[in-house]
């Protein structure tokens, strides 16, 4: 074939062929190859030596390089030219999120053999719906579940008895048939969803003549909620969760048709922890108005604060109502690796299920989050079969799980224990937890900054005050004024607002902004920046240059109104 027809793009079998077997020519695959070493070992050192975070592009400007809404006929360009321009166009526009200055969300840097595992994941292309297109991955897959279901529920055996008797049941169910652990999912929203939608069906299971029950109710699976609100005769059905709980726990209130007001959020105490009293309070008033409580769900490692709900407590009061208890430990799971911080947890083993996210605290790529049972049969209530695919009777992994097909994440996680151990997932943990402290105790030695929330975990709220405005705040709390306080609080708001902003389109360092109740303005909401230690290259000389860059903002803003 000569240059010029080879310079052509066309979309043939010869073409066709080319591209789906192998790289279309040497040349081609030098360049792959050039760029593939950069995509595995050097793309991020490439975008940290050259935008830190990211580009300072504005969202509107890079929209209008991205308009054109037709797909052409032809070939536009080659493999290695579309990943070139990926290396050159794409990454520095994207966000760094392995930056050590990225401190602002729970997606952060990934270990460089992560991208490897992806690869070959990507590359054996396993579908773990079935055992027809996965074989060993399903079976690897149960042996991870049985390996985080252990570190959850029976880590904490201390006497030759008690691990004899977990020794027992993990062998009889690591790779028993007929009985599932748990399940790995998309992520901590369907894994949380998972968990509710077992809970409801288990709150409104099928009726048995055995335990008393009249009349030939088949089960809301089958039913419906309203026929399993009418079978029991309650008017609704409801969810309870700490006011810091996910915004997937309200998604599946809406999926479940419980609908998303009826999980209903619980107050929390001083250290913005679910109050058990008041938990315990609501669960009597509203058994008392004919409606069941289909599960209670703890935090362990709040998306706002990384605060832990006090577990063993909420575990107390599950148990005296007999309430399904959930734990949304997505954050916070990977924390029980940590022989130092573990006990923060302390109560997890006592949940009747457990979510964790691999791509948070496990430090894997995007998307894995799994999904934990106490009881090895609680997943039959989900059980869903085909002729076509996961037959009755067969051992395929997608009769008991929400998704359909899904990729082998089992392998990459595996992998990664065998990488890491326990303790070195511990050193990132603890390096988190330990170096959060140090930033809080650097904030409140800063006369502009007011901590907000001290760190149970690895994240922490603060804010910026100006000088001025606490002078102005100082005035108010001597004659009591709440409205005062509020309108000077409302200020400081917007002035948070603006420095997170500007910060992030500065493109250098990132943190987030959320809001909190704040106690001094009777629990009225305000503005707070929201700082997550994850990646265990960020340190305090680091945290420091964040801190100064937000003090030159708002140098600068104060320049600007006077």
């Amino acid at each position: 074939m000569d240059r010029a027809k080879q310079s052509k793009l066309v979309a043939d079998w010869e073409h066709l062929e080319r591209i789906f077997i192998r790289p279309e020519d040497d040349d081609c695959k030098e360049i792959l190859v050039k760029y593939m070493e950069q995509i595995l070992f050097g793309l991020h050192d490439f975008i940290n030596r050259h935008v830190g975070v990211t580009e300072a592009i504005s969202l509107k400007e890079l929209t209008e390089h991205f308009r054109d809404t037709l797909i052409n006929p032809e070939p536009e360009k080659r493999l290695a030219e579309v990943i070139s321009d990926i290396i050159s166009y794409i990454a520095p526009r994207a966000v760094n999120v392995a930056s050590p200055y990225f401190v602002g969300h729970m997606t952060a840097a990934i270990p460089f053999f992560m991208v490897h595992l992806k690869a070959i994941v990507a590359a054996l292309n396993q579908n773990v719906i079935k055992l027809e297109t996965s074989k060993v991955l399903s079976v690897l897959e149960k042996q991870v579940l049985a390996k985080i279901h252990r570190l959850i529920y029976a880590s904490n055996q201390g006497d030759k008895d008690k691990i004899g008797l977990a020794n027992a049941f993990y062998d009889n169910h690591v790779q028993n048939a007929d009985t599932s652990l748990g399940s790995f999912t998309t992520g901590g929203t369907t894994a949380n969803l998972t968990a509710l939608w077992v809970a409801r069906n288990q709150f409104f299971k099928p009726f048995d003549k055995k335990d008393g029950y009249v009349g030939n109710f088949e089960g809301v699976e089958s039913e419906g909620v309203s026929e399993a609100l009418l079978a029991y005769s309650l008017d609704r059905a409801v969810v309870l969760v700490s006011k810091r709980g996910h915004f997937s726990l309200k998604k599946a209130g809406g999926i479940l048709g419980i609908g998303n007001k009826n999980v209903i959020p619980v107050e929390l105490d001083a250290q913005h922890r679910l109050d058990v009293k008041s938990l315990d309070r609501t669960i009597k008033e509203i058994g008392g108005r004919r409606a069941g409580i289909i599960a209670v769900v703890g935090v362990a490692g709040a998306t706002e604060t990384g605060i832990v709900d006090p577990l063993d407590d909420i575990a107390d009061v599950c148990k005296e109502h007999g309430v399904h208890f959930h734990v949304d430990a997505a954050w916070g799971g990977p924390v029980m690796l940590s022989s130092k911080y573990c006990h923060k947890l302390k109560g997890i083993e006592r949940s009747d299920s457990v979510t964790i996210d691999g791509h948070k605290q496990f430090f894997m790529p995007m998307t894995c989050g799994m999904v934990f049972f106490r009881d090895p049969l609680a997943m039959n209530s989900i059980a869903y079969y085909s002729n076509y695919v996961n037959r009755q009777g067969s051992v395929d992994l997608g009769i008991k799980t929400l998704e359909g097909s899904r990729e082998a994440n089992s392998l990459i996680l595996d992998s990664a224990l065998k990488i890491m151990g326990s303790k070195g997932y511990a050193l990132m943990i603890d390096h988190g937890i330990e170096t959060a402290k140090e930033f809080a105790q650097e904030i409140k030695k800063r006369e502009l900054f007011e901590l907000i929330t001290e760190p149970e975990l690895n994240i922490l709220t603060y804010r910026m005050v100006p000088a001025k405005l606490q002078e102005s705040l100082k005035i108010a709390d001597k004659i009591a004024n709440l409205d005062q306080k509020r309108a000077i609080n409302s200020q400081i708001d917007e002035i948070n607002i603006l420095i997170q902003r500007e910060q992030r389109e500065a493109g250098k360092s990132f943190v987030s902004r959320t809001k909190m109740n704040y106690k001094y303005l009777d629990n009225h909401e305000i503005v707070v920046l929201r700082s997550v230690i994850m990646n265990p290259m960020t340190n305090m000389t680091i945290l420091n240059e964040v801190l100064n860059e937000q003090e030159r903002i708002l140098e600068l803003l104060e320049q600007v109104t006077t």
